[in-house]
C-alpha cells in the first residue's frame, strides 16, 4: 500500500512544509529584541546582520544570548513540528524552509541573518552528534582567533563531514547546501578576514 504522504499529495506537502518552515524562520528575533530594549535597529549597527554576533556589538550579552537561542529554537521547532505532525520525510524540508526564512525573510525586505543560529538549531533537533561537533570546533576556532565568523564557517565545513560519517548521509547532503549558503552569506566577513579587517568577539559597534 502506497503511504498517502509521499503518494499524490506529497508535493503539495512538501511546499506546505517548507513554507511553514519559512515563515517561523522569518521571525526577526535580532530586529524585535533590540527594538524592544530601546537600542534602535540593529541593522544600522557593526554589520547591519539582525544576529546574535552583531546584537553582541550593542554592549548587551544577555540580548546576544536571547537572540541566538531564539534563532537556533525556530529551526529546531520546524524541524520538530514536522516530525510530530506529518512524519520524518518531511523534516529536512522543514528545517531548510526556517533556514531560509532566516536568511531572506518577507518582513525585512527579505535581508535577513547569515544563518548560523538556525543552522545549528535544525542540527540539534536533526543529528544532535552533528550539533555537538559543531560546538566544539566553533569554541575551539572562537577561542583561539577571536573571530566569530570564522569560528562558523570552519564549524560549517566539519558538520557535513561529521554526519558522513555517521551514516546520516541524507542529513550531510542536506547540511552541505546550507554550508555552502552560509559561505556565500559570510562574502563580506571573508574579505575582510583576509585583509585583516574582520571583527573580533566583543568589540562594539
Amino acid at each position: 500500500m502506497t503511504d498517502p504522504i509521499i503518494g499524490a499529495e506529497g508535493p503539495l506537502i512538501l511546499i506546505g512544509v517548507i513554507l511553514l518552515g519559512y515563515l517561523l524562520g522569518s521571525i526577526p528575533f535580532g530586529f524585535i529584541i533590540t527594538r524592544m530594549a530601546g537600542l534602535g535597529d540593529v541593522r544600522k549597527i557593526g554589520s547591519g546582520n539582525i544576529g546574535a554576533t552583531n546584537v553582541l556589538r550593542t554592549g548587551n550579552r544577555k540580548l546576544a544570548a536571547l537572540t541566538l537561542a531564539l534563532d537556533a529554537l525556530k529551526g529546531a521547532v520546524a524541524v520538530l513540528l514536522a516530525s510530530a505532525t506529518i512524519g520524518p520525510p518531511f523534516t529536512l524540508a522543514a528545517g531548510f524552509g526556517a533556514f531560509l526564512g532566516h536568511l531572506f525573510p518577507v518582513w525585512l525586505g527579505f535581508r535577513g541573518g547569515k544563518g548560523v543560529a538556525t543552522y545549528l538549531g535544525v542540527l540539534v533537533a536533526l543529528a544532535w552528534q552533528g550539533a555537538l561537533a559543531f560546538a566544539v570546533v566553533w569554541l575551539g576556532v572562537a577561542f583561539a582567533t577571536r573571530y566569530s565568523s570564522l569560528a562558523a564557517l570552519v564549524a560549517t565545513v566539519a558538520v557535513p563531514l561529521v554526519l558522513w560519517w555517521l551514516g546520516l548521509s541524507d542529513v550531510a547532503l542536506l547540511f552541505a547546501v546550507m554550508s555552502i549558503i552560509v559561505f556565500a552569506k559570510h562574502h563580506a566577513n571573508i574579505r575582510r578576514l583576509l585583509a585583516g579587517e574582520e571583527t573580533r568577539i566583543g568589540a562594539r559597534g
